[in-house]
Order: C-alpha cells, then sequence, then structure tokens
C-alpha cells in the first residue's frame, strides 16, 4: 500500500479515539519492550509524535520487568509481552488480556559451522543459549526433544552470555560458534561476523513439528478495557496493524525511524531484521486456538513459566 493511504488509514483508526478514551480520563497508554514489537509499531509511533494533543502515548522500556511494574500499579491500557509472560501474570490476578499477536516467532540458530543443517547435526556439540528456563531455552529444548536428542546429553548447553546482547556480541567475537538468537541480534551478529550463518529458522521448524504457528508474543490490554469499551480495543489493534503493514512494507524507512526514536541506532540490522521477525497483527479471537496450543505446550515443559495453570478463556478477548 502506498505510504501516504497508510498514513490516511492510521489516521482514520485513530480519530474514533477522542470520544472513548479510558474513563475519558486522557490519553490511552501503551507499553512496549524495545525490540521487534516496538518496530512494528514505529509508523504510529512516529505519527504520534507529530500529532499535537496524540490521543495515544507510546512509552518504550528496555525489560520486561519495567513494563511488568506499569502493569502492576494499572498505569498501562495496552502492553506487549512475550505470551509465557503474560499468562503467568494473569495467573497471578494482574487483570491483562490477550487482544492480538503481533509477533510469530523470530529465534534462529546460527553459527560458523555450515555443516549443521539439521538439529540432528548438533548431537555432540555446545550451542550457546540466553537466559536459562525462559523461553527460548524451553523452547529450543523442545525442538532438540522432538528431533531425538536429549538436552545436556547429547547436546550441550552453555548459558555463560545472560542476556542476547551478550550472546550477540560473543557471536561477533567468535566466542560463540552455534547459537540461539533472536532478531535484531541475528542480524547485528550476521553483520559483525562474516563467518556467521543463520542454519535453521527455528520458527520455522517449531510449525513443521507442531503444525501450529509460535504465538511467541501478547499485545495486552486491560481487564476493564475488555469489559466496557471494545471499540478503543479494536481502534488501537487496527492503529497498531496497518503500522506493522507499513512496516514489512518499507522496512528501510522503518529503520530508519528507529533510529529517530531510539528503538535500535542499528539502521542496517533493523532493516535486515523485519523480513525475520515474523511480524503480523493477528486479532486474539482468531488466534485463540494457536494461543493455546502454545500455552499447553510450555505449560508440559514448564508449569511455572505460564504461572503454573493454563489461562481460562477470559484471557481471550473475543
Amino acid at each position: 500500500m502506498h505510504r501516504k493511504l497508510l498514513i490516511i488509514c492510521l489516521f482514520a483508526a485513530l480519530l474514533p479515539l477522542r470520544s472513548c478514551t479510558p474513563a475519558q480520563e486522557g490519553r490511552i497508554v501503551v507499553a512496549s519492550l524495545r525490540g521487534p514489537s516496538s518496530v512494528a509499531m514505529i509508523q504510529l509511533i512516529d505519527s504520534l509524535s507529530r500529532t499535537e494533543d496524540a490521543d495515544i502515548e507510546v512509552k518504550i522500556f528496555d525489560e520486561p520487568m519495567q513494563l511488568r511494574k506499569m502493569m502492576l500499579e494499572g498505569s498501562a491500557d495496552f502492553a506487549v509481552l512475550p505470551m509465557t509472560m503474560a499468562a503467568l501474570l494473569y495467573n497471578k490476578g494482574v487483570d491483562y488480556r490477550v487482544a492480538a499477536v503481533p509477533l510469530w516467532g523470530s529465534l534462529y540458530l546460527c553459527g560458523t559451522d555450515t555443516t549443521v543443517r539439521s538439529l540432528a547435526d548438533l548431537r555432540g556439540r555446545k550451542v550457546h543459549l540466553m537466559a536459562k528456563g525462559m523461553t527460548p531455552d524451553l523452547l529450543f529444548r523442545h525442538l532438540l526433544s522432538r528431533s531425538g536428542l536429549e538436552a545436556y546429553r547429547d547436546v550441550e548447553l552453555d548459558y555463560h552470555f545472560p542476556t542476547h546482547t551478550d550472546l550477540a556480541n560473543a557471536a561477533i567475537a567468535g566466542r560463540a560458534e552455534l547459537c540461539v538468537l533472536s532478531e535484531p541480534y541475528v542480524s547485528q551478529a550476521l553483520n559483525g561476523n562474516s563467518e556467521m550463518h543463520i542454519l535453521l529458522d527455528l520458527n520455522q521448524l517449531w510449525q513443521s513439528i507442531e503444525s501450529s504457528p509460535e504465538a511467541e508474543t501478547a499485545f495486552l490490554c486491560k481487564g476493564s478495557l475488555a469489559d466496557s469499551n471494545r471499540v478503543v480495543i479494536s481502534h488501537v489493534v487496527d492503529a497498531y496493524r496497518a503500522s506493522s503493514e507499513w512496516v514489512k512494507a518499507n522496512p528501510d524507512s522503518a529503520a530508519m525511524l528507529c533510529v529517530r526514536h531510539g528503538i535500535n541506532p542499528d539502521t542496517l540490522a533493523v532493516a535486515q531484521s523485519i523480513p525475520r521477525t515474523n511480524i503480523n497483527v493477528v486479532d486474539a479471537s482468531d488466534a485463540e486456538q494457536y494461543i493455546f496450543d502454545y500455552l499447553k505446550l510450555f505449560f508440559g515443559l514448564s508449569p511455572e513459566s505460564v504461572g503454573g495453570r493454563i489461562p481460562d478463556e477470559k484471557f481471550i478477548v473475543k
């Protein structure tokens, strides 16, 4: 779609918000993480920055725990979190529900050994991951198991690099020959080390094994909005969707906006990462089965990762 038409569509989605902001109290606050979820809404963020008295304010955070604090306080009307963390908070009584799924998996096995063409080729090898027990680790160990490999016995897993940034820097420096990375760190590693390659698309592998796409990320809304103001939810999700479609159609321009708004300073990496981030804003009601399939699997792997139980049906905005 032509950029000018997309901007018109975006503001058409935003205009009705002036008459239906939560409790008529002012701006709608959207809390997002400094990563692919914010990249997908960068056209919205940029448009709002140039709109006087905009009805939506987007706040960007570096860590999920910072965003979680806003949710506990109830000061965010909408928030973006990993689906497993969204379920965990919901099960702990933090009433935020899934309005949409914006991202569908951005994990890749990267390395310098191009003879690795399947997970079976990892037998007897060491793979570096970040954050033991978190989503990338659990997902990768599950894929190993479904491929007939046992983590720690058949494949050594190394967690010496605790964050995405640390692991990407290690890959660039040649200290992580095989590693599981998410975008945009994949692109940063490939650009920083010419011997580093994408060996396996773990998102495609997940879908081929599970026969269900990877509902990785949740776009959440306050439970009070879900109960009383579906119009606001619909317009905000539509604005997010319009932005994401523009981003996919204009990755170079989107990357420049990400630099301008402090999302990521690496223009080239952001532009390269967009096609591999699997951006697609789908209403939660249309993705309900995928969401519960995803959570049930993680519950089986680690019940505490989703708060000890599968969320009830109110978790989904319908």
